[in-house]
């Protein structure tokens, strides 16, 4: 016989052993395998109760606070009006004896320096004012 049959001489077939679907059946028993242990382990938590953000309070314009800006060139302002380092001790000695609780808060503008601002925190430290703030954003000068 010529040509590739799968017959031997006798006329009988010879027994093969197919890999195909017998890949098929070993990745079915593994996906079921895999999804069953998953289902066996219990995810345990515990119940959390997150904080939710409120909305801000609009708190009252407060008189008595003064707002020190910090500018270059040690330039200071009280509350808008512009004055020199050197005055700030006798200001911030005056503010603290009119005013039952002395809050000061510092602001800087876009040109001021770190020196100013500590020589600000040290007259504030020396007067004994114990409520100081430091603004976050930029401000212009002398605003």
């Amino acid at each position: 016989m010529a040509g590739g049959s799968s017959r031997a001489d006798d006329g009988k077939k010879k027994a093969r052993i197919e890999i195909i679907p017998l890949i098929d059946v070993i990745f079915f028993l593994l996906a079921t395998f895999v999804l069953f242990t998953l289902s066996l382990s219990r995810i345990q938590s515990l119940p959390l109760n997150l904080p939710v953000a409120a909305p801000p309070i609009q708190q009252p314009k407060d008189d008595d606070m003064v707002t020190l800006q910090v500018s270059d060139g040690g330039t200071y302002y009280w509350n808008r009006e512009p004055m020199d380092g050197h005055e700030l001790e006798g200001r911030l000695r005056t503010y603290k004896a009119q005013v039952s609780l002395p809050r000061i808060l510092i602001a800087g503008d876009n040109r001021a320096h770190f020196g100013p601002t500590a020589y600000a925190l040290d007259e504030i430290r020396k007067v004994g004012i114990e409520q100081v703030s430091v603004e976050t954003r930029v401000r212009d000068t002398g605003k």
